[in-house]
């Protein structure tokens, strides 16, 4: 189920840094003005498997008025998170954190063991929303990143 975050009880913007799978930094202060979904999966995961198309549907449909990230923890190397965003066609940059450290800014909100975790985040970078295990359906994430856009 979601939970969603008032604005008054949000947070500090969340920081964090890593690289893509691309080997590029990556920085979420960068990516403030627009809310911004972080979806956090690892390439043998059952269940971000099946909520893949549901993410692309919503980048779709969403378009230029929100960014996506993901963060890939788990996989033991960057060429079987390469292998996923391929096949299931990710169109958004993923950190590739096998450790799963790129999780810690996120502690209290994304328990490291759910997975996947879904988070978004308003324009200033505070945590707006999140749906532990698989987002329900394309319309439920765009239903939470909608309410976001309209603060």
């Amino acid at each position: 189920m979601p939970v969603e975050v008032e604005p008054a009880d949000r947070g500090k913007p969340v920081d964090l840094e890593g690289d893509d799978l691309d080997g590029n930094a990556v920085a979420l202060d960068e990516l403030r003005g627009k809310p911004l979904v972080i979806n956090v999966w690892w390439s043998n995961c059952g269940p971000c498997l099946a909520e893949q198309p549901d993410l692309n549907e919503a980048f779709a449909q969403l378009g230029d008025r929100v960014d996506f990230l993901g963060i890939n923890i788990r996989d033991s190397s960057a060429d079987n998170a390469r292998a996923y965003v391929r096949g299931q066609d990710v169109p958004y940059p993923t950190v590739y954190s096998p450790d799963g450290t790129a999780l810690l800014p996120f502690a209290g909100t994304v328990n490291p063991r759910s997975i996947p975790s879904t988070v978004v985040l308003d324009a200033e970078g505070r945590i707006a929303a999140s749906v532990q295990g698989r987002v329900p359906t394309t319309q439920t994430l765009i239903s939470l990143v909608e309410k976001v856009l309209d603060e």
